[in-house]
């Protein structure tokens, strides 16, 4: 779909509804726009780890819950479980 950039269709400034903006972007390429576009910089950590454990939806509903009523996030709450249990012999 390379269009000469001088008869391209503008990108609307805003799209009502996210299948309008599907509907653009299916019907139109990004390589026609291109003069558009500016260099972005930044920065990643690799190093940062960001550790998951899944927990069991009816378990995470409780943990929530019971963290709300101590006024704690739920991931404090798990730290601080997990730290009295690992303290403990096993």
């Amino acid at each position: 779909m390379a269009r000469n950039k001088k008869t391209r269709e503008p990108i609307p400034k805003e799209f009502k509804t996210i299948e309008e903006l599907q509907k653009f972007w299916d019907t139109h390429s990004v390589a026609d726009y291109d003069d558009l576009f500016h260099d972005v910089h930044f920065e990643v950590d690799l190093r940062a780890r960001t550790n998951l454990v899944a927990i069991e939806p009816t378990l995470m509903q409780e943990l929530v819950k019971r963290a709300r009523a101590m006024g704690v996030t739920a991931e404090t709450l798990v730290n601080l479980w997990l730290s009295q249990q690992l303290r403990e012999p096993a």
